[in-house]
């Protein structure tokens, strides 16, 4: 906690809170005695409303999430977006976030990366993800429930291959845990360990496409073309020229593709 967050909530008329309980104990450490309100996915919908009725008279309520940050994979977005469509200022404090708490811990590229948090619920959401997400060349940054850090890691490894990973757990708190290896590697630890705590997984990009790691070049359409050209003119087929440009430039094969038929 910042000494502005503690300022911050011993001066807001409400504290809304995912888990009154758990945030109890924490004003009770700060002797803070803001009326807490109950707001989480399961209520969202009509409380939401309730705290903006009371943010346009002009009360200042502050907004805690169970743990993390508000609006990181977290229901408080929902009531950032209603505050801004009503025209309510929305200042954020800054705090402990486990996404890049673990990532500058993990020894994985931190310059470019993406943030996916928690996998979909069905299966078949989840395949469909991980099959888009198994040619990004960034660093991916997961959030995953102890129940289910086995599984999601088998499925990482399905689709994926074996990776270098981390598994980090229970961040800036007091069994905090970080897990290096690969994919498997981290499978075979947490079929020996039970998983315990809330985690972060930290997975390395695809190494395949490491060329697509660095920041596209700013090239325009016509830069684009005349390079394709120039291959084509050299004896390189149009397909082949099309992959060559897009990987020297660290550009998306889609987009050299459309800038060569437009231009056709």
């Amino acid at each position: 906690m910042t000494f502005r967050a503690v300022r911050v909530l011993k001066e807001a008329a409400a504290i809304a809170a995912e888990d009154t309980r758990h945030t109890r104990n924490l004003l009770n450490h700060f002797d803070i005695h803001a009326q807490l309100i109950s707001y989480h996915e399961h209520n969202k919908a009509e409380r939401g409303p309730e705290i903006i009725d009371r943010l346009l008279l002009g009360e200042s309520i502050a907004l805690v999430s169970d743990a993390g940050m508000p609006g990181i994979s977290d229901p408080g977005v929902d009531l950032v977006r209603m505050a801004i469509a009503n025209g309510i200022p929305v200042v954020p404090l800054p705090g402990p976030n486990a996404a890049l708490t673990a990532l500058i811990a993990s020894g994985m590229d931190t310059a470019l990366f993406t943030f996916v948090g928690f996998l979909p619920k069905t299966t078949k959401h989840r395949r469909q993800l991980l099959e888009k997400l198994a040619n990004c060349p960034y660093t991916l940054v997961f959030y995953e429930a102890p129940h289910r850090v086995r599984a999601t890691l088998e499925e990482l490894i399905t689709s994926f291959g074996d990776r270098q990973a981390v598994a980090a757990r229970e961040l800036t708190k007091k069994f905090e845990e970080f897990v290096r290896g690969s994919l498997y590697t981290l499978g075979q630890h947490f079929s020996q360990n039970q998983p315990r705590g809330e985690f972060t997984i930290i997975v390395e990009g695809n190494p395949d496409n490491e060329a697509q790691n660095q920041p596209a070049t700013a090239l325009s359409t016509a830069d684009i073309v005349q390079a394709v050209q120039l291959l084509i003119q050299q004896g390189v087929n149009k397909k082949d020229a099309i992959r060559e440009v897009a990987s020297q430039n660290g550009l998306p094969k889609r987009q050299v593709y459309q800038a060569v038929l437009t231009d056709s």
